[in-house]
């Protein structure tokens, strides 16, 4: 005799993923830094994060950043190239050398979209890449793609 689940059974399962999925992302609060000197950038990531229900954290450098990770230890790095002082791919060098951080996912930011700043990202150890402008839905699934890894 073949065993079947009713269908109410099933569509409360994907449901229950679903909520498990949105717990994982929002309800465990999060932690997003966005590292970008551009201050549009910033405010624009931090009010999408938010209203997701991300804390978000801020940094206008690599220096600054590197000295604010390990109070807040994010479980989610924004970072953008082109800096001041210390640029992403030194910051993100240094984030992934760091035997606590290294298994943080950093997402590089950028306004080129080049097969260069892609592959040179890639070997300093960045996670993915998203070119800016970004769209809402373009942050939020990268950060999805990467969040299961902090766990």
């Amino acid at each position: 005799m073949q065993s079947t689940v009713p269908t109410a059974e099933v569509n409360e399962s994907v449901s229950d993923a679903e909520a498990r999925v949105a717990d994982g992302v929002a309800g465990k609060c999060v932690k997003v830094m966005v590292i970008d000197d551009s201050k549009t950038i910033r405010r624009t990531a931090e009010t999408l994060l938010k209203k997701e229900g991300f804390e978000v954290i801020t940094a206008t450098d690599g220096f600054e950043a590197l000295s604010m990770i390990a109070d807040h230890q994010p479980n989610l790095i924004l970072l953008d190239i082109m800096m001041p002082r210390l640029d992403g791919y030194q910051t993100c060098a240094l984030i992934k050398h760091h035997r606590v951080f290294r298994h943080t996912p950093v997402i590089m930011l950028s306004s080129k979209d080049g097969l260069f700043d892609r592959a040179r990202g890639r070997v300093v150890g960045s996670d993915n890449y998203i070119t800016k402008p970004f769209t809402r839905e373009e942050l939020l699934t990268v950060i999805e793609q990467h969040i299961d890894s902090t766990d």
